[in-house]
């Protein structure tokens, strides 16, 4: 599905008539076309399937751990800036960060792909436990890793801006798969 940028400018100028203004004045004119624009860009994930994303991210590397030790390696990306919008609201989720974990299996993921995968995964409607799971799907599919975990507190303007309107609230969710479920010591990683 690519987006339609030609339908998103007709309904924002259906929009701004339904709000009572009036779309041909000069601050309002082009506004449909620069929301169709910005929609292209911050939507961008929503033209691709998880698959489709791991796939063009897939850059590995041999991990070069030698297994014959007794030990367990351990990937930890801290602290990934995303965006997204709520599905509900169509609102603003920012300030978001993202932590994401896993337990290599004879390869590793190039670090760079951890936050593009993360950035992609948000950039569709969602909901903030979904970006948490796709982003755990993707790295799954990617490292063949079943240990893996994803971590995500961020703001929420459904929340923040409107309705409740509690401006220091921020939301936190955890997909934890394999030993990062049942390991607490795996789970020290993830604060």
């Amino acid at each position: 599905m690519m987006i339609d940028k030609k339908a998103i400018e007709e309904h924002i100028r259906g929009i701004l008539i339904a709000l009572g203004d009036d779309p041909d004045r000069e601050g309002l004119l082009e506004t449909p076309k620069r929301v169709a624009e910005m929609y292209e860009e911050v939507f961008a994930g929503m033209n691709y399937t998880n698959h489709e994303i791991a796939e063009m991210f897939d850059k590995t590397f041999e991990d070069g751990v030698d297994r014959n030790v007794d030990s367990q390696s351990i990937v930890v990306m801290k602290d990934i800036d995303i965006f997204s919008y709520c599905e509900h609201h169509l609102a603003l989720m920012y300030d978001m960060k993202v932590n994401v974990a896993y337990v290599p299996k004879g390869k590793v993921i190039g670090l760079s792909k951890v936050a593009r995968v993360c950035d992609m995964v948000g950039r569709r409607l969602q909901l903030q436990e979904k970006i948490g799971k796709d982003i755990a799907d993707i790295m799954t599919e990617i490292t063949g890793s079943e240990d893996v975990a994803v971590t995500i507190e961020g703001c929420h303007s459904c929340v923040t801006a409107r309705g409740i309107k509690k401006t220091n609230t921020k939301t936190f969710t955890a997909e934890l798969r394999g030993s990062f479920k049942t390991d607490p010591a795996l789970q020290l990683y993830l604060k």
